[in-house]
């Protein structure tokens, strides 16, 4: 990997251009995108426009930049958060239907959680998180839950790190933290009476995958009331629950084929998927859209 003077790679300054962009920002001039990723102007423009050349960043007519279509691409393929994506969706509008607030999905991302899929309605309560978004581990119910179950080296790199207070709710230091932490372990949940905003209460589980890791939390926003948090407790460990099981159906072993494993992890008819795979042995260089390979 070539390096730059600093000793730092050529590929982690593409992605700090990349990282520039996040949900509330997400057309940036080149200069804000240098001073977002504090590199130089002369430098971010040749990184610029060597990620517009693969399309993993897109030039608007404002001169402005977003993402490029090429990253949600690549980003379909992959059978991890997506996957789990698609197999939750089902269970995430069952719990919506019911709760008609915020309903969310979220994953472990470095020392933060990411939210993978979120469901809201106009009406709801004020939530701090959006698809793509991510919320420091120690202040959302999400982010306890994974913690809970993370490796004890992840919880004492959150630990050096610190994180956020935004409200006088928030878990502060670090006895305050092992000891939530032991809780959500022991409990199978979490409640957070207005950590991230006064007004919001967060709840979540986790969700467990085939081999009894935790692979994501579920959980809900709603108002912070007085209402018991038992009933969305119950009703978010039947979804993860179910969530669970389509993860067991779609990553079956390891001597199944190929085809096999990925066919839950798509949202499409079984005659469908039929047709892709016929077309696959047919046409092995040139596939259909829903399989494409790559660029053409």
């Amino acid at each position: 990997m070539a390096r730059g003077s600093a000793g730092e790679s050529v590929l982690h300054k593409h992605l700090r251009v990349l990282q520039a962009f996040d949900t509330l920002r997400p057309f940036l001039t080149l200069t804000e995108i240098a001073d977002a990723a504090d590199m130089p102007l002369s430098t971010t423009h040749r990184l610029v426009t060597e990620l517009e050349r693969e399309g993993l960043v897109e030039r608007m007519p404002d001169r402005t930049y977003r993402l490029g279509v090429r990253l949600w691409e690549f980003a379909s393929r992959t059978p991890g958060a997506l996957g789990l994506r698609e197999l939750a969706r089902p269970w995430l509008s069952a719990v919506h239907s019911r709760v008609r607030q915020h309903t969310q999905l979220g994953v472990l991302s470095g020392l933060d959680v990411l939210f993978i899929e979120r469901m809201s309605t106009r009406d709801a309560v004020t939530n701090a998180t959006l698809i793509g978004g991510r919320t420091p581990l120690p202040v959302s119910s999400s982010g306890l839950v994974l913690l809970a179950h993370a490796a004890p080296e992840v919880v004492e790199q959150t630990i050096a790190a610190g994180w956020p207070a935004y409200t006088s709710a928030t878990i502060r230091g670090e006895g305050a933290l092992r000891a939530a932490l032991r809780h959500v372990h022991a409990d199978g949940f979490a409640v957070t009476d207005g950590h991230i905003h006064t007004e919001s209460r967060g709840i979540a589980v986790p969700v467990f995958g085939p081999h009894g890791a935790v692979y994501a939390a579920i959980g809900v926003v709603v108002a912070n009331d007085a209402t018991p948090p038992q009933p969305a407790i119950e009703l978010l460990t039947m979804a993860a629950a179910g969530i669970t099981h389509a993860l067991e159906e779609a990553y079956l072993p390891d001597s199944a084929p190929p085809d096999r494993r990925i066919r839950a992890l798509i949202g499409t008819s079984e005659r469908s998927l039929d047709y892709f795979a016929s077309f696959e042995r047919d046409h092995p260089v040139s596939s259909p859209a829903g399989l494409g390979g790559g660029a053409r």
